[in-house]
């Protein structure tokens, strides 16, 4: 093995490859994300329901706040990440963050019995960004310690190490597909009080699971001495800076870095660092500034993603609903879909799929990563497209003055296509993400994966404000109309649809000349 080793230093105790981590400790680290995300998302499903009626606030505000704290929970991971990798390590990290969030989780259920509104809204949004500051350091640094369960540098390891993040997926989602159908009946039926308190619950298990398979999990410490991982990656770019106008860098590095590294033309800048830095930092510096188009080129991604969460539970809920007279389908729980459709897909996918593919790319995932995230970015233009088909057919039906609303079947399709693109890009971000930053820096990989969907997200909420904006005139209705049978959504979706179609043509230019990182990972293994 390299320089990267198994130690339990947070715990204080040597952790044995052969009693410790593999599918063990993972399996148990996935039963813990299931039931945190069942606490998420039994507040984030309905919460755009909860702020337009219990706080009453309008459709398109209400969409923007909804955006805004989905851009805060995605964006937060960053600062904790920093945290996790440079002071605090992943397993004290999560503790701590698990104890805010199951506070926040708590004083959210306590708002909801308060009379007084000025007091109830100002507690309510001060424990949802209190869930958010815990969520930030919970996501990035749980995702990142299961996969740590495995050695990358073992053959059968590292197969089950690229399957990880599949079924961390799958089981997420049936808990995901529990929490939108339980939690969503219980708030807008029973009690939005006991509503927000099965989530809270739910992530009390969450910490208590985790802790319970503390000398058992498996943490991955650098050896050899090395210099903190965010110091050695800035030096590289202060020294090429300060050797910018240097036009002979000392003959032997330079000739190490054309034959060590003769893949890596791009960002040769940095290469003027070789004066006085190793030639693996150089690499790991390349590597993080090549993730940095990806990662732009998805934003437009994770605004199509949001509106899942926002305008299509609003039209569901213009719909007809009714499966009896004295039962409606909640409009939330349609999410549901998305999850069963990841469900069904993903063993089809790593058994049936993935097989087939090793057997023309060699390739131990089927597929490259890139290749991966881009068919996603594809399914997701189909989604949009869908949604505004299908919301022209609602508005057309709404206009007719039609005795009973189409039926909310009618957006399966577009919830379909949204779960499709999450097995392909979302899965696939995050094994990019984790497999092409330094070792030690793991956590902030994760953590810039999530951010993508934090800042899709604040966009999303600017673009709708914008929008509701221009489109709102005396004699038009805003795109955002709180009556949306007023409305346009169709454009709307129509203008993402164009938008996502120009941010795949980027993406696959810049996946075309991307040099993956450290060959002998994972994703790169013949089998």
């Amino acid at each position: 093995m390299s320089n990267t080793g198994f130690a339990a230093e947070e715990l204080g105790n040597t952790a044995v490859r052969s009693s410790s981590g593999g599918w063990r400790s993972a399996r148990l680290i996935i039963c813990v994300e299931m039931a945190e995300r069942f606490a998420y998302y039994g507040i984030s499903t309905n919460l755009i329901t909860y702020l337009t009626g219990p706080l009453g606030e309008s459709t398109a505000s209400a969409a923007a706040n909804v955006n805004a704290w989905s851009g805060t929970v995605s964006f937060l991971p960053l600062l904790w990440a920093f945290v996790a990798d440079a002071f605090l390590g992943r397993f004290r990290t999560i503790i701590i963050s698990s104890s805010l969030y199951v506070m926040g989780l708590g004083l959210l259920t306590f708002s909801t019995m308060i009379h007084s509104q000025e007091l109830q809204v100002t507690l309510f949004f001060c424990s949802l960004y209190l869930v958010a500051v815990g969520q930030g350091g919970y996501k990035p640094c749980i995702k990142v310690f299961g996969a740590d369960q495995f050695d990358g540098n073992d053959i059968k390891e590292a197969k089950a190490k690229s399957s990880f993040f599949d079924w961390l997926m799958f089981g997420n989602c049936i808990t995901i597909l529990t929490s939108q159908l339980v939690s969503s009946y219980i708030q807008e039926n029973l009690s939005w009080s006991l509503g927000f308190g099965i989530p809270s619950a739910s992530m009390l298990l969450a910490l208590f699971l985790f802790l319970l398979g503390t000398s058992s999990y498996r943490v991955i410490t650098e050896r050899g001495g090395k210099k903190n991982p965010f110091a050695r990656i800035s030096r590289v770019f202060v020294e090429a800076l300060k050797n910018r106008k240097q036009t002979e860098v000392d003959n032997l590095k330079e000739n190490l870095l054309i034959l060590a590294h003769q893949d890596s033309k791009e960002y040769r800048f940095l290469d003027r660092a070789a004066v006085s830095c190793d030639l693996d930092e150089i690499e790991e510096a390349k590597a993080m500034l090549r993730l940095v188009p990806i990662w732009m080129t998805c934003l437009v991604f994770a605004i199509v993603y949001a509106q899942s969460y926002t305008f299509f539970t609003k039209q569901g809920a213009t719909m007809n609903r009714s499966i009896s007279p004295e039962l409606l389908v909640p409009a939330a729980s349609l999410h549901g879909v998305t999850s069963l459709t990841i469900i069904v897909f993903i063993p089809l996918y790593d058994h049936l799929r993935v097989p087939m593919g090793r057997l023309f790319t060699h390739n131990s995932s089927g597929i490259t990563m890139l290749q991966r995230i881009g068919t996603g970015i594809f399914l997701s233009i189909l989604a949009m497209v869908v949604a505004a088909l299908v919301e022209i057919k609602r508005l057309q039906t709404a206009r007719d003055d039609v005795t009973i609303p189409m039926s909310v079947w009618w957006l399966v399709p577009q919830y379909v296509f949204i779960g499709l693109s999450d097995v392909f890009t979302r899965i696939g971000l995050q094994e990019l993400f984790y497999d092409q930053v330094p070792c030690e820096l793991r956590s902030l990989g994760m953590a810039l994966n999530l951010s993508i969907y934090g800042v899709g997200n604040f966009l999303s909420s600017i673009m709708i404000s914008v929008i509701d904006k221009v489109t709102s005139h005396s004699d038009q209705s805003s795109w955002f109309d709180n009556d949306l049978n007023q409305g346009h959504l169709d454009y709307f979706y129509w203008l993402l649809a164009c938008l996502s179609s120009i941010a795949l043509a980027f993406y696959l230019w810049f996946a075309k000349s991307y040099v993956y990182n450290r060959l002998n990972t994972f994703q790169s293994i013949v089998l």
